[in-house]
């Protein structure tokens, strides 16, 4: 290495300058060091960015696909505000309402007489679901006018009698 040299070099060189010809070994480590750092940038972005999908995971379905959506919202288009409302989505937990409406509806249609569409196993047609639309109104024209007194003013139509409906077996996790 003394050979080569250059006469105005100072005669006590650093450890990391190498001879011309040989390898860099700082360069090599720090070129590892660099593509190593990039990649750990990388996976905690993604990881921090995936933050509210993995929070929404739990939750329901058409929540964890709206937190999804603003998540890949706030990815393509750097806008941080979708970020934070779907970690605020993702952490707020809603409650299930649907079903308790769902039992109000087969409650509903129990008393109305109406076969409820997953026993029928068929959809009911449009004109099935307009008589039942139209006795629905004259139910509540005959109670309007039960609670007027029962003398039926105001209304045509004589009062509604509904038929006996069996009643369904409990579920075990409702009882």
């Amino acid at each position: 290495m003394a050979e080569s040299l250059n006469p105005a070099a100072p005669h006590h060189l650093p450890s990391f300058i190498t001879a011309p010809g040989s390898t860099d070994v700082l360069m090599v480590i720090m070129a590892i060091v660099l593509v190593l750092s990039i990649l750990a940038f990388g996976i905690l972005f993604l990881r921090l960015h995936t933050l509210p999908e993995r929070l929404a995971h739990k939750s329901q379905k058409i929540q964890f696909e709206i937190v999804a959506v603003l998540g890949l919202l706030a990815l393509f288009t750097h806008m941080h505000i979708f970020w934070v409302a779907g970690l605020l989505l993702a952490l707020i937990d809603i409650p299930d309402l649907g079903s308790f409406l769902g039992r109000i509806a087969s409650s509903v249609e129990k008393i109305a007489g109406v076969k409820p569409l997953e026993e029928a196993g068929e959809v009911q047609s449009p004109e099935i679901v307009a008589g039942s639309k139209r006795a629905g109104e004259a139910a509540g024209l005959a109670l309007q006018a039960h609670d007027r007194g029962g003398k039926g003013e105001g209304t045509s139509t004589p009062p509604i009698r509904s038929e006996s409906v069996p009643a369904r077996k409990k579920e075990s996790k409702h009882a």
